[in-house]
Order: structure tokens, then sequence, then C-alpha cells
């Protein structure tokens, strides 16, 4: 923590390998519907992954929901060299998973260099419907329906679409995932 905001970035474990990073509420905390919203600045470089999304395990099955992946490191236009040329977020997906293998719907949000400032990313989770929205601006919806209760992870990790981090990939809290918050609010 830092001025109240949530710092994590990417490091070597003594083995030199990164390692990933997961906050999530798994038995503290989870909810029904309702608006979720994360207030954040990314990192960049290759092979970071940062996400914001709800996730619960239910009699064997495994709805999700992913509010925020991005992927700096992957090809164009998922991330663009900036001006360091390390490559910067210029795009991330809202993703929605019935269960494991059964996926909902996806989208590809492209946005301004999102490791240069706060933004915002949210969901309205309904009964039959979801929307997703970046500052407060409707991004994507679609018709879609989970039920089960879900909790939050905010999380750090490596690989994906993003590449594998390698030597390029700044470390140390210059280049953090830095959270002002995650709120919950549920419907009257």
């Amino acid at each position: 923590m830092n001025n109240g905001a949530l710092k994590i970035w990417p490091e070597r474990g003594t083995n030199g390998e990164f390692f990933d990073r997961t906050f999530d509420t798994e038995g503290r905390f989870s909810q029904r519907y309702g608006y979720f919203e994360m207030e954040a600045k990314l990192p960049k470089g290759k092979g970071v992954w940062p996400a914001f999304w709800l996730l619960g395990y239910q009699d064997g099955r495994r709805p999700e929901i992913d509010i925020l992946e991005a992927y700096p490191g992957g090809a164009a236009p998922w991330g663009a060299p900036g001006a360091d040329g390390v490559p910067v977020p210029m795009m991330y997906a809202p993703v929605v998973w019935n269960d494991r293998d059964s996926q909902a719907g996806y989208a590809k949000v492209e946005t301004p260099d999102m490791s240069a400032g706060f933004h915002r990313y949210g969901l309205k989770w309904e009964p039959d419907r979801m929307t997703f929205y970046f500052d407060g601006r409707e991004v994507y919806s679609l018709q879609a329906s989970i039920s089960d209760p879900l909790f939050p992870i905010v999380d750090l990790w490596f690989g994906s679409a993003s590449g594998d981090p390698d030597a390029s990939t700044p470390t140390g809290e210059s280049n953090a995932f830095e959270i002002n918050y995650v709120k919950a609010w549920q419907f009257k």
C-alpha cells in the first residue's frame, strides 16, 4: 500500500522467474448481481497480464466474469510500443464464462494507454444482462445469465496473450498495477 493505493508490480523470484500475485475475497465476500468497479492504472511490458474478475465454484461448475483482462505485450492492438519502446496496454477484454468451457460472450475494447493514468473498469450485472463500462461509458453489453454469487479477484499474472516476460519487462514499484479502489454495490 502506498498513499492509499494497492500496488502490485512485476518482480522476479529467487529462481529468476516472474511470479504471479493474486488478491481475492474467496470465503470472505461474494455477491450476486450489482455494480462492480475498479479504478486502476495498469503496468506495461512484455508478459504482464493484469486482471479484475469475479469467480465462483458452484456444484462442480466454475462461472466467471472477466471485467478486465489486458495483454500489453501482445500483438497489436493489445499493446503498442511506448515512447521508451516498452509495450503499453491499448486494449482490454471483458469476457463472460457460464462454466470453464462455456463462453457466453467476449469483446475487445480499444483504449488510450492504460499505463499512463487511472481509468475505471465497471460491470453492471443483472439477472439476464451484463453491461461493461470504461470510465463510465458503456463499451459492451450482452444477454447472459449467471445466478451464482461470485467473489472479486485482482491479479497480476504473466503470460497468455501478453507473451512471456523477459529482460525488457520493467520490474519494481515504478511499473505497478496500481489500484485506487475496488467497490461493489447491490441493487435495491
